[in-house]
């Protein structure tokens, strides 16, 4: 699915960078490679079930409520394709951590909003035409993503993992193990980017949706899947799994392909609706909003 650190970005707390380093080391390559084969990366422990929700954002920093006077209405753009962030319930209507996490900054700020469906790859040019005010997608902060829009500060990572079918034989997913096996990847994201990067002897099944990609995996297509642990995560531990995959290796944080995090994106130029985003994330965690939200959706942690 879908880097200069401003001031005006809320830091991350201590611990989160305590954890984000042990992540960063559990998933780099070693540097004693032979020349010209992809590396593979280490097996980390595994990860127990989430207690507690990460934060984001820096406790010792309180930003001051901005002036809301001229902010009538913020009319969110969203997907539908994305579980457990956004996705479609049995009446046709959006849900996910998303939308709640929308309609929770709108009653923080007292404003009124909408949230629309649009695809993927019309989010974007739907922001910059006007027909929305904020894309809130779990769209990834990078250098490629920032040079369309503005961004708030990240409300979540997104690493990326493997998954295989739970009676593999493949004890590791290193470039040597996966070498001339077939991975499901969702066709142009940037879990695309990264197998052809450090999997070039893997065959590469591109499928059009993460959904076709996770039926590729449990109906033995391919050997195995490697997307957004996030959403991974949330569907291993659902009915449509039925227990029949887990993870193996990873998680997997490297800045140049999974970006910073996610943020709720702006038309470029807009800092009073950023400043506005930024000051209700900012209070939703201080009051225990975010995290209510988070375990909601995320019983189970992605690392």
């Amino acid at each position: 699915m879908r880097c200069t650190k401003k001031s005006r970005r809320f830091a991350f707390v201590a611990s989160l960078r305590a954890a984000l380093a042990a992540l960063l080391l559990a998933s780099c390559f070693p540097a004693a490679a032979a020349e010209g084969a992809p590396p593979a990366p280490a097996v980390p422990a595994p990860t127990p079930p989430a207690t507690t929700a990460p934060s984001f954002w820096d406790p010792n920093h309180t930003p001051e409520k901005p002036d809301l006077s001229g902010l009538r209405q913020i009319r969110f753009l969203t997907e539908d394709d994305y579980p457990p962030f956004n996705f479609l319930l049995a009446d046709g209507q959006v849900a996910g951590f998303n939308v709640d996490l929308a309609r929770a900054i709108c009653l923080e700020l007292d404003i009124a909003c909408t949230i629309q469906r649009r695809q993927w790859d019309l989010l974007i040019p739907a922001l910059n035409d006007n027909s929305g005010d904020a894309i809130i997608a779990s769209l990834a902060i990078n250098d490629d993503t920032r040079k369309q829009v503005d961004f708030s500060g990240p409300y979540m990572l997104t690493p990326g993992r493997f998954v295989m079918q739970s009676d593999t034989t493949l004890k590791s997913a290193s470039p040597t193990a996966l070498a001339d096996r077939p991975i499901a990847v969702v066709a142009g994201s940037r879990h695309e980017a990264f197998l052809k990067a450090f999997y070039p002897r893997s065959t590469l099944v591109a499928l059009e949706t993460p959904a076709l990609a996770r039926n590729a995996l449990k109906n033995g297509r391919v050997q195995a899947l490697f997307g957004d642990a996030i959403s991974l995560s949330y569907w291993l531990n659902g009915a449509e799994a039925a227990g029949c995959c887990v993870f193996r290796d990873g998680p997997f944080t490297d800045q140049k392909y999974f970006g910073e995090g996610v943020g709720i994106a702006v038309k470029k130029g807009n800092a009073p609706l950023r400043h506005a985003l930024d000051y209700a994330l900012f209070r939703l965690a201080q009051r225990g909003v975010f995290a209510e939200l988070y375990l909601k959706y995320f019983p189970v942690g992605p690392f």
